[in-house]
């Protein structure tokens, strides 16, 4: 299941960066990526919950979830300026994109270890 969420996750870092590229550059991003990537976040996530539910979980897991959550929490942020049709402060998509890299790091080092 950790390699199932690691791919979500892995797809949606590459729809991210294309978003991020997007409002970087001052656009206002394609809708239908977002609702992927929010909708591959999602599913991993969940994979993550469901995963620290069938046991103790080690420390760097709950630091991944805890980090990605973190980054969903920004990025329904960033998600709210798309629905009003503004384009998200870059300072707000660096930060989601941040967090959601060093949680995504943090739980790919649980497959490398």
């Amino acid at each position: 299941m950790l390699l199932y969420a690691i791919i979500a996750f892995a797809v949606a870092a590459i729809g991210g960066l294309i978003l991020a590229s997007h409002v970087l550059r001052d656009r206002f991003a394609p809708w239908a990526l977002s609702v992927v990537h929010a909708l591959l976040g999602a599913t991993g996530l969940v994979l993550l919950i469901v995963l620290a539910l069938q046991g103790p979980a080690s420390g760097r897991l709950t630091a991944a979830l805890a980090l990605l959550v973190l980054a969903a929490l920004g990025g329904f942020f960033v998600a709210s300026f798309h629905l009003r049709r503004r384009i998200a402060p870059k300072a707000v998509v660096l930060v989601h994109a941040g967090v959601a890299v060093i949680g995504f790091l943090t739980l790919l080092s649980l497959l490398l270890h």
